[in-house]
């Protein structure tokens, strides 16, 4: 069976949340795991830092490299990846998962609010894997997977948080072009969306507590990832994956043992529909 044994991935926004997860999920194979975000001393209210994540990392059974990285900055992230490579001889996938949210209509989304999610979430997405594609093109299965959700032209998915739906359909898009940009180079290039809220600080600080409690943990995202990474690269591009889906076709059939709360009603994610689409 496939593993993630001695592969690097490089992954955004991973001192917490899925970022973390999926980090130490691929760690379990013996990956090695380029752990990159802002947080490098503890934070009074979020858990987690970028050091403490290497640690966990190397634990599970990995090796890490911490990096501090503010994605608003291209030079730091070009700096960052060529930091990773170094290291590790090279980078295998990309995990764009760093993100920004601010859920308001138009006329309550500021400028500073605007460009923060722009910055974060299309740009950010755009110029990792401009960084990282070079080393790709070198690897023998290399994937960028985008925590986006599917393209969805209606308008209820615009109309009461615009520039945030601008933002993450941007990361999406990206997803849609490169995919056929680099197909003759083989690299896989996909979006990964979850079918519930997950249990993030996101989650916690931008949405009722009764929405985190309806919610998945963050591991079943992870799961779904970790499936995604093991695919042939040349076979599997411009998907927009949803996590249920990946983990049923990979033969999981417990999903209770991702909820929050055990039996509960689950929350669907932003940008899907009651079934799931």
């Amino acid at each position: 069976m496939s593993t993630l044994n001695g592969k690097t991935l490089f992954i955004t926004g991973s001192s917490r949340g899925i970022g973390r997860e999926i980090a130490l999920r691929c760690a379990r194979d013996g990956a090695n795991v380029v752990i990159t975000g802002k947080t490098a001393e503890p934070h009074a209210k979020l858990p987690g830092t970028i050091y403490t994540v290497v640690e966990e990392v190397e634990q599970a059974g990995g090796k890490g490299l911490a990096i501090q990285l503010d994605v608003r900055d291209e030079r730091q992230i070009v700096q960052a990846v060529d930091q990773a490579a170094h290291c590790f001889g090279g980078i295998d996938i990309l995990v764009n998962n760093a993100s920004a949210i601010y859920l308001t209509d138009t006329l309550n989304t500021p400028a500073r609010r605007l460009d923060l999610m722009w910055d974060v979430n299309m740009r950010a997405t755009y110029l990792t894997s401009q960084a990282c594609i070079p080393h790709l093109k070198r690897a023998a299965n290399p994937h960028i997977l985008t925590m986006s959700p599917p393209l969805n032209m209606q308008e209820k998915w615009f109309a009461p948080h615009l520039a945030y739906t601008i933002s993450k359909y941007g990361m999406s898009m990206c997803t849609l072009g490169m995919a056929r940009e680099y197909a003759d180079a083989g690299i896989a290039v996909n979006s990964l969306w979850p079918c519930t809220t997950i249990a993030t600080a996101a989650i916690e600080f931008n949405f009722p507590e009764q929405i985190l409690r309806a919610s998945r943990k963050p591991a079943i995202v992870a799961d779904a990832a970790y499936q995604i990474f093991l695919r042939n690269s040349r076979d599997c591009s411009g998907n927009f994956f949803l996590d249920e889906d990946v983990l049923k076709a990979a033969g999981v059939q417990d999903f209770e043992q991702y909820a929050v709360t055990p039996g509960a009603s689950l929350f669907h994610d932003l940008f899907l529909d009651a079934g799931g689409k």
